[in-house]
């Protein structure tokens, strides 16, 4: 130590450089953490089954497999544009290849469209966003990284949307409008009347997100066709996957459309080589042979009405379901059924005092949780 200094001086600065710490911006400590379907318990004996993340239990067609295995440029960049897929979407869709944006899966497309158009005004107020509850779990943690507000409405008692109470929601702040359907995890879906009467409602400077990741599951002819419906209003965006119905969610491709006045906005913010052209090539040979997926899908439909069926047979009420999962309202015994479908190697996804949510698996799978259900006494409406 040289003589100028001071002892206590150098404890004083030591002292303060420890207390600056990096610390992340004070949103992140009010932002739910994002939990993934975790995979089955090892049980000996027993074939373990995921049915905890809603996934495709299929491998993607044939065709998609050969696309992948035959791309070779991978040390290269991939369009930025997805050009090839958007135009054969722009085939698929019978939509402008103009009006398609393509993102890493549907939610990449999504955080595209939130850092667009909501966030804060020029005086540090945050924007508003309006979406039910419960939804996609990754909705508030995307809202809250983009500098807006959630505003929450809860479901009705069946898992749908409350639309009227949505549309009350709105105010001068109010930017962006999330609808999911069918919703994931409740189930149900919205009706083209349902979402027609909302957007009646809606002011023309708010955009009004319809999220469609489960749509090729839909057997309902009621329920809303986003495509038509951004044809007819200029503030709706439809948000489409490849990783469901396409099984392709590894592969991290999904896409938004709407009309023009908005993808010149999406374009800006959205992500660089965000769709590898691997994920390009498979999506492509997927919509190019979509007779085929369309088998897988209906497979998966048809057990996803045998569980229905059979959940029915045993006295549980569950909310009608359009996707590929359904939703058990447990409450409070919400993880005490994860825990007790663990002991049987399957994996579902708790949501604590709430339900659970499970996705339709291997035809295995469904037959041993309709089997463990109809041993659970504590089941939804069951006496």
């Amino acid at each position: 130590m040289t003589s100028t200094q001071n002892p206590t001086n150098v404890a004083a600065v030591q002292t303060a450089a420890q207390d600056r710490q990096i610390r992340p911006r004070p949103v992140m400590d009010r932002l739910p953490k994002y939990a993934a379907g975790k995979p089955p318990a090892v049980i000996e004996g027993l074939q373990p089954y995921k049915l905890s993340s809603n996934e495709n239990p299929l491998p993607p067609i044939p065709e998609v497999l050969e696309a992948i295995q035959s791309q070779h440029n991978i040390q290269r960049y991939p369009d930025p544009l997805s050009t090839a897929l958007r135009t054969e979407l722009s085939r698929f869709l019978d939509v402008p290849a103009e009006d398609i944006v393509t993102g890493a899966g549907s939610l990449g497309a999504l955080v595209q469209i939130l850092q667009t158009f909501a966030g804060q005004s020029e005086d540090g107020t945050a924007d508003e966003v309006v979406y039910a509850w419960r939804s996609f779990e990754a909705y508030p943690i995307m809202i809250g990284l983009s500098g807006a507000a959630s505003v929450q409405i809860t479901n009705r008692a069946d898992g749908s949307h409350d639309l009227e109470a949505m549309a009350a929601a709105l105010n001068e702040r109010t930017k962006v409008v999330l609808l999911c359907t069918p919703n994931n995890p409740t189930g149900p879906a919205l009706t083209t009347a349902q979402v027609e009467d909302f957007l009646a409602k809606v002011p023309q400077d708010v955009v009004v997100v319809i999220d469609e990741a489960y749509t090729e599951f839909v057997r309902d002819p009621e329920v809303v066709d986003g495509i038509k419906v951004y044809k007819k209003y200029p503030n709706v965006i439809v948000l489409r996957t490849f990783s469901k119905a396409h099984g392709l969610a590894n592969l991290r491709v999904g896409y938004s459309v709407s009309n023009p006045e908005l993808t010149q906005h999406l374009r800006v913010a959205a992500t660089p080589f965000a769709v590898s052209s691997l994920a390009e090539d498979a999506a492509i040979a997927s919509l190019k042979h979509y007779d085929k997926v369309v088998e897988r899908v209906q497979s998966l439909v048809d057990e996803r009405d045998r569980v229905v069926a059979g959940l029915s047979e045993l006295g549980w009420k569950i909310p009608e379901s359009q996707g590929n999962f359904v939703w058990l309202p447990l409450g409070e015994n919400a993880q005490d059924f994860a825990a007790y479908a663990g002991e049987q190697a399957l994996s579902v996804r708790a949501f604590p005092n709430e339900g659970v949510r499970v996705s339709i698996g291997e035809v295995e799978a469904n037959t041993r949780f309709l089997s463990l259900c109809a041993n659970y006494t504590k089941g939804p409406g069951v006496s």
